[in-house]
């Protein structure tokens, strides 16, 4: 018989972990609204012995990781790196808020160096809600991390019983469970009740091939994201900038058009601040040719805003030359 995997169950804020006042709670389940604090990693096993089935579980007893900045990020994907080289832990599970779950996934895909499964998950209505997803995402979450077809595959999502590449997925939807789509590539795969099935793999460079090596930056630079739209001030740049902003990522109309920002973004470019051109529609590639091409900037080809902004930031540890920047975006 073959032995289990041993996977490593993390946990950070958001839904999935927590409490509503009642069964019947889908919207006021924050500690400050509920009363009843956040489930532990320990907590949500124990109520769901059948996971042993698929493997064996064990937790980080390290401090809770937070994910709102740049700089957690980075502390996270450190302390997800030291675990992942552990020789008895195969696999790891990461359990947040759907929020910003696609920047967390993106961000360790990107820097996180070991072909382990790590598998980001959440969910959209809280552990004790009548028809969670919770349960059956944390389940199905930790079998994708013991599938022997994951390993290599790069950072991957599981919920709603997808799998989708943490590059591609997006949250679509406020509040209902399909929430998490590759809208331009669709799903990677399947956790069905009979096996984990997969379709196809990632070809962008991420975790072992990448370039990025957090060991070696103390400080993540500073991203901004402005969104382009009718009766927009483009002043807002030069103001980002003057916070402490170093690079800008701007959200363009249609294919990627500054609009009125062309002018003030133009000048910030040749003042040497380091601009990605990304789009707000939700679907295709920005291109770096034809009629919105922005000599000095670079195209983030289909990546969303806030994807573009970890991936300037990440680009921008290694160089400032706008050049290599387009590298790292035509490359991941």
């Amino acid at each position: 018989m073959q032995k289990q995997k041993r996977i490593m169950v993390m946990a950070g804020p958001g839904t999935l972990p927590s409490q509503g006042r009642d069964r019947m709670d889908l919207t006021h389940y924050n500690v400050k609204f509920s009363g009843k604090p956040r489930l532990t990693p320990v907590e949500m096993l124990d109520a769901w012995p059948e996971i042993s089935q698929y493997a064996e579980t064990c937790t980080d007893d390290g401090p809770v990781m937070e994910v709102a900045t740049h700089d957690d990020l980075h502390r996270l994907s450190l302390r997800i790196q030291e675990i992942l080289q552990r020789s008895d832990i195969n696999g790891l599970v990461w359990i947040q808020g759907t929020n910003t779950l696609e920047e967390t996934a993106f961000f360790l895909n990107l820097t996180v160096r070991s072909d382990k499964p790590v598998v980001v998950v959440g969910a959209q209505r809280p552990f004790t809600a009548i028809s969670t997803d919770a349960h059956l995402n944390l389940v199905n979450a930790v079998r994708v991390a013991a599938c022997t077809d994951t390993r290599g595959k790069g950072v991957v999502t599981v919920t709603n019983s997808e799998i989708n590449a943490a590059r591609d997925v997006t949250k679509t939807s406020t509040f209902q469970v399909q929430t998490f789509r590759s809208r331009d590539l669709g799903v990677m795969g399947y956790a069905d009740a009979d096996r984990i099935v997969y379709y196809r793999a990632p070809v962008r460079r991420h975790t072992t091939l990448s370039e990025f090596d957090l060991d070696k930056v103390t400080e993540m630079p500073r991203v901004e994201i402005l969104y382009g739209h009718t009766g927009a001030d483009p002043r807002l740049a030069r103001s980002a900038v003057e916070l402490g902003a170093q690079g800008l990522v701007f959200a363009g109309i249609g294919a990627g058009a500054l609009g009125v920002y062309t002018d003030e973004l133009r000048k910030l470019a040749s003042e040497g601040i380091l601009i990605a051109r990304s789009a707000r529609v939700g679907e295709g590639r920005v291109l770096n040719i034809g009629n919105t091409y922005e000599e000095g900037m670079a195209a983030a080809d289909n990546l969303n805003p806030q994807k573009a902004a970890l991936l300037l930031a990440l680009g921008m540890t290694r160089t400032r030359d706008i050049n290599e920047i387009q590298r790292v975006f035509d490359e991941y």
